[in-house]
């Protein structure tokens, strides 16, 4: 038997000691607990920033971090084609976030961007899996000193309770999974429901 030969033999081997069904059943069954556990009255306090947010004009600033700088960038593009918002995602800018990165500090990669973009009465929403993300954090908090609102969605990674993030923003939804996958899996869900209930709000109110 060649070597390859012996390579295949053995991968098949691992492919058959490993229950793939098994396993995939068992991280979707977890997926649709923590969906169903979703707090939907935070889901609702979201959903209500954003109209207000909407109501007056505002623009809305997307932040994240690692896997949850992929739900802004995602966010951004939804809501401005579909909604017709103006929304910012600072995850975008390149050139902007690693000369920040560079020159100041990545913990001031967001508020950096944020000195040139933000008004007063804007609306900034953080996306952060643990909820400790330095650099979302330093937005937040620096959005709330000039006037503004914040959201947040983040997790119990770890048991942690979203973090630091909870204290900070004035609206915070805490995806109820210790799994870092799956808070980045509602991330983007939590993105599709309040975009697609602005768009029922708005058919309602005329």
């Amino acid at each position: 038997m060649s070597t390859d030969e012996l390579k295949n033999t053995a991968l098949d081997r691992k492919m058959v000691e490993f229950n793939f069904k098994a396993f995939a059943d068992a991280y979707i069954d977890d997926l649709t607990k923590t969906l169903s556990d979703l707090p939907r009255s935070s889901l609702e306090d979201l959903h209500n920033e954003v109209m207000r947010a909407i109501g007056r004009d505002a623009t809305i600033h997307f932040v994240g971090n690692g896997g949850s700088a992929a739900t802004p960038s995602h966010s951004a593009g939804d809501w401005s084609k579909e909604l017709r918002i103006r929304t910012i995602s600072h995850v975008d800018n390149v050139a902007s976030l690693t000369a920040f990165a560079n020159d100041v500090s990545y913990d001031e990669v967001f508020v950096g961007q944020l000195e040139t973009f933000l008004r007063p009465d804007d609306l900034v929403i953080g996306f952060s899996g643990s909820g400790n993300s330095e650099n979302v954090l330093r937005a937040l908090k620096y959005a709330n000193d000039r006037s503004c609102r914040t959201a947040a969605v983040t997790g119990n990674y770890m048991g942690g309770g979203g973090g630091r993030l909870p204290s900070i923003a004035n609206v915070c939804l805490v995806v109820p999974t210790e799994s870092m996958e799956r808070i980045e899996d509602l991330q983007l869900i939590i993105n599709h429901i309040i975009k697609e209930a602005v768009k029922e709000s708005r058919k309602s109110s005329g």
